[in-house]
C-alpha cells in the first residue's frame, strides 16, 4: 500500500470581509497518497482554488494541520516554508504565468535559479523535460512566439525541474481550446504513470476530473464525496 504523501487535519480557512467572517474552508480532513493522481471538482465558489494553495503553502489555514510525509509544516517558519515550496511542490495554476523576457528553456529552470542552485546542473534535466512535453523545438522561443498550448506545456515543465514529490495543479486547462487542454491532461497523467510524480489537480470540467484514477466532489468547503 502507497504511503500517505500529504494529509490535512480539520483544516478550516476564514477570510474577514466588510467586518464579516466568511468561511471558505470548513473542518476539510484529506490524504494523497504517494505516486497517486487525484482530480478535485467544484464549480466556482467551492474553495477549491484557496484548498489548492493552503495545500501549497501559499496560503496559512485558520485553522487545522497540514502534514508532509508526516511532518507539521503548519507550523514551518515562512523562510523553511519557503525552502518546501522550492524543493517537494510543483504548480500549474489555469495563467502560465511565464517571464516574457526568457526564453522557454531558461523559464523552465527559473526555480533552479531562485534557489541559487548552478543552471549547468540543470539544463540538461530542462531540456529532457521540455522534449517530454513536445517542445524540444521550442527551447529557444520565448512566450510571444508560442501558442498558449505551447505555454502551458512550458509552465508543466517549469513545475517539474526540481523533481518535487508533488504537482498541485489549479484549472490548468481552463483557458485553452479542447486539443489543446486534451495535451496537458494527457501530459500529467503519463507523468504520474510513468514518472510516479504524485499529481493533485482541481477543476470545474468534470470531463478533466473523470480522466484521473480517483475524483472527489468539493461543495461550499467542504469534500462531500470521497
Amino acid at each position: 500500500m502507497s504511503k500517505t504523501l500529504l494529509e490535512c487535519r480539520e483544516v478550516e480557512k476564514v477570510f474577514l470581509k466588510d467586518g464579516r467572517r466568511v468561511e471558505v474552508l470548513r473542518g476539510i480532513n484529506f490524504s494523497v497518497a504517494e505516486r497517486e493522481a487525484l482530480a478535485i471538482l467544484g464549480t466556482s465558489g467551492a474553495g477549491k482554488s484557496t484548498f489548492l494553495h493552503v495545500l501549497g503553502t501559499l496560503e496559512s489555514p485558520s485553522s487545522g494541520q497540514l502534514l508532509f510525509e508526516g511532518k507539521d509544516i503548519s507550523k514551518f517558519t515562512a523562510q523553511k516554508l519557503a525552502a518546501f515550496r522550492n524543493e517537494s511542490l510543483g504548480f500549474v495554476f489555469q495563467f502560465h504565468y511565464l517571464l516574457q523576457e526568457f526564453t522557454a528553456l531558461e523559464n523552465v529552470l527559473m526555480p533552479v535559479l531562485i534557489s541559487g542552485k548552478a543552471r549547468e546542473q540543470y539544463e540538461k534535466q530542462a531540456r529532457e523535460l521540455l522534449e517530454e512535453v513536445g517542445l524540444s523545438h521550442r527551447v529557444r522561443h520565448r512566450p510571444s512566439e508560442l501558442s498558449g498550448g505551447e505555454q502551458q506545456r512550458v509552465a508543466v515543465a517549469r513545475a517539474l525541474i526540481m523533481r518535487p514529490k508533488l504537482l498541485l495543479a489549479d484549472e490548468p486547462t481552463g483557458n485553452l481550446d479542447s486539443e489543446n487542454a486534451a495535451k496537458i491532461r494527457d501530459i500529467l497523467l503519463s507523468l504520474n504513470r510513468d514518472r510516479g510524480v504524485t499529481i493533485l489537480l482541481v477543476t470545474h470540467d468534470k470531463e478533466l476530473a473523470q480522466s484521473f484514477p480517483r475524483q472527489l466532489t468539493m461543495r461550499d468547503g467542504r469534500i462531500v464525496m470521497q
